[in-house]
């Protein structure tokens, strides 16, 4: 006999452990435990022994006797019980246990959020200033954040890459260019925090055991490829996906083990659930417009499902889908359509299939790590020699969760249909990660959503799914642990002397069942660095806008950060495609500072060009009517004095 456990639904002991004598639930013992329990005689589980009575044998076997009837606690003691249970709860140990996991897994990061950006200064410096950006214009002008102060004279910037719009009241908090960096990294930390506890959230909400459940959650959190993503906050930021489908599940009294329970709905977690998803998709589209087709696919399931079975509905569950459904589709509306504003004033941000296809991954990609890991990186250097762009392609999702869930696909504690249905999932996903490299150029998979989908063709790496991939073999590795568990279990219950105890495996036992935590985040390990910020050359709230530092390419996310001394005016800046305009501008400043190249410049609207060091330019010219001031190794040059 398999002794299954009841799902995170129910009450908990208060010390994040299983419940191991909890009372009968509303719904009663599963019809195979009654006959399991009749058979073996326990008078503790028969269908006509009284609540209590498995309370009274365990005080009889161990010979103690009950306690006295205590007075009512008082008012303040009560506050006090409640407090403590809270602290032993599971969800605060698993918050708590998130948060430091978090800390240590990318140290010593959290001892110099001032000074120091993980992996580059790329694109965090780039996020780094759309954070700055938001606070600002929140503070001060929130009808036009949308026209950022890079990017001079083209509107609607803050659109050109994922507006991290999620973390706008973290913003708030970043006023210049070291506040900023500290919200950042406290981001960058608590994406890693997030998106272990959605995961467990979401394994227990199935079904999971504890072990089972943190294991997985970890392997989902530190996955391998997730290093060679060190410089997209927008994508680190997943752990929203699984925490608002764990509310969802939650909400409706469903989980995978267990099934729909009727009693367990629970409409206020649906409202929530909703409104995360809500946030998940504001924090950038990349991520956000395949969750909003995995939750429209879930949707058509789930009522496809209703119209067949008749499941019993609360009104309130059906009041609380709607509404919250109806605030997820006006929010994700609203800004799909501000995107799709850039899309038509900006002809060349669309990409080509070519395009896409030069950053879609590979088959062997799934297995071939990213530089930065330092168990795997030195190792799969070779085979990232054969990939056209490795920093998106290199994407195992790590050795250790992959033999978990390869396990759980033959011996789980999931049923054959459902392991089925997650295999065939994970299929799926990973022929539309694979873009046009799958099959015939994606036309099984990815092409058909490319084509006729709203939104999919703004995904210019679709590799990024495998958030997906590894948050199903997450739930086949938790499986398989839970299985363990449970055979644990039902083995030290049959060999119980007392056949009227209800008997679990010792504690040590369940504890080896963490044991692959340390596999998993061993993986997880990073060699990237943690690089110091340079310092602004120039005192950037006294230039006079708008101001085109040279040279300028990528390395304007350097720019736009420092421009967050004061936000003037700046022509730089860096997205996810070239306008056509800020080409032209730095077309004419190829031969700055000749005179024909001022002219230029200075016809198009630019006051200041500031040339920085490592430019090549002849800093020895000064052009005839421009004043000019060398600061340090910089030269600051006002083309109207």
């Amino acid at each position: 006999m398999v002794i299954t456990e009841p799902d995170s639904t129910q009450p908990d002991r208060g010390d994040g452990r299983e419940p191991e004598d909890a009372a009968p639930t509303p719904e009663g013992p599963e019809p195979e435990e009654r006959a399991e329990a009749d058979a073996d005689g326990d008078a503790a589980t028969r269908p006509d022994a009284k609540p209590d009575d498995h309370e009274r044998w365990q005080r009889f076997a161990s010979g103690a006797t009950p306690p006295p009837a205590a007075a009512p606690p008082g008012r303040l003691r009560a506050a006090g019980g409640l407090a403590a249970r809270a602290a032993r709860s599971e969800w605060t140990l698993a918050g708590l246990f998130s948060a430091l996991l978090a800390v240590g897994m990318t140290w010593p990061l959290a001892k110099d959020l001032d000074d120091v950006i993980p992996h580059d200064t790329g694109d965090p410096l780039l996020l780094t200033y759309i954070l700055g950006w938001v606070g600002h214009a929140l503070r001060g002008d929130p009808a036009g954040i949308w026209d950022t102060n890079s990017f001079w004279p083209l509107t609607d910037a803050y659109l050109f890459t994922d507006t991290l719009l999620g973390y706008a009241p973290f913003a708030l908090f970043a006023t210049g260019p070291t506040s900023a960096l500290v919200v950042y990294n406290l981001l960058y930390i608590a994406s890693f925090a997030l998106a272990f506890l959605g995961a467990y959230a979401l394994l227990r909400q199935l079904g999971a055991r504890v072990a089972g459940s943190a294991v997985a959650a970890a392997a989902f959190a530190y996955a391998p490829w997730k290093l060679g993503q060190a410089g997209h906050l927008q994508v680190l930021s997943c752990g929203g996906i699984a925490l608002a489908l764990a509310m969802l599940a939650r909400g409706h009294g469903w989980s995978l083990r267990h099934g729909f329970k009727p009693e367990r709905q629970r409409p206020g977690w649906i409202v929530v659930g909703w409104l995360t998803a809500l946030w998940q998709f504001s924090i950038g589209a990349g991520l956000g417009i395949p969750f909003v087709y995995l939750l429209l696919g879930t949707g058509v399931v789930v009522g496809l499902h209703w119209l067949v079975l008749r499941p019993r509905l609360k009104w309130q569950t059906i009041a609380a889908n709607g509404a919250g459904g109806v605030v997820f589709s006006l929010g994700v509306l609203w800004i799909a359509d501000r995107h799709a504003v850039v899309a038509r004033e900006y002809p060349e941000a669309v990409r080509d299939v070519d395009y896409i296809s030069w950053f879609s991954p590979t088959w062997q990609s799934f297995i071939i790590s990213p530089e930065e890991s330092r168990v795997w990186g030195a190792a799969h250097e070779a085979a990232r020699a054969d990939l056209t762009w490795a920093p998106e392609q290199a994407l195992l999702v790590g050795f250790t969760l992959a033999a978990l869930a390869v396990v759980g696909l033959i011996w789980s504690c999931w049923t054959g249909w459902q392991r089925l249905w997650l295999a065939l999932g994970g299929a799926l996903v990973f022929a539309i990660a694979m873009g046009p490299n799958f099959l015939d150029h994606g036309s099984w998979a990815w092409l058909p959503l490319y084509e006729y989908a709203p939104g999919w063709d703004a995904i210019r790496t679709p590799g990024r799914l495998v958030i997906y991939l590894t948050l199903i073999l997450a739930v086949l590795a938790a499986g398989t642990l839970t299985r363990f568990a449970d055979e644990a279990d039902d083995v030290a219950h049959r060999a119980r002397v007392d056949k009227r105890l209800k008997v679990k495996a010792p504690r040590r036992v369940q504890a080896l069942l963490f044991l692959p935590l340390v596999p998993v985040l061993w993986e997880g390990l990073t060699v990237a660095p943690y690089v110091e910020v340079p310092d602004a050359p120039v005192d950037m709230a006294a230039l006079e806008g708008p101001v085109l530092f040279l040279p300028s390419g990528g390395g304007d996310t350097k720019v736009q950060y420092w421009s967050t001394d004061g936000f003037v005016e700046v022509a730089n800046g860096v997205a996810a495609f070239t306008p056509d305009e800020q080409a032209g501008l730095r077309s004419m400043a190829e031969t700055f500072p000749a005179d024909d190249a001022v002219e230029a410049l200075r016809e198009a609207g630019i006051e200041t060009v500031v040339v920085l060091p490592g430019s090549g330019l002849d800093l020895g010219i000064e052009p005839f009517g421009v004043e000019v001031e060398h600061v340090g190794d910089s030269a600051v040059y006002d083309l109207n004095p």
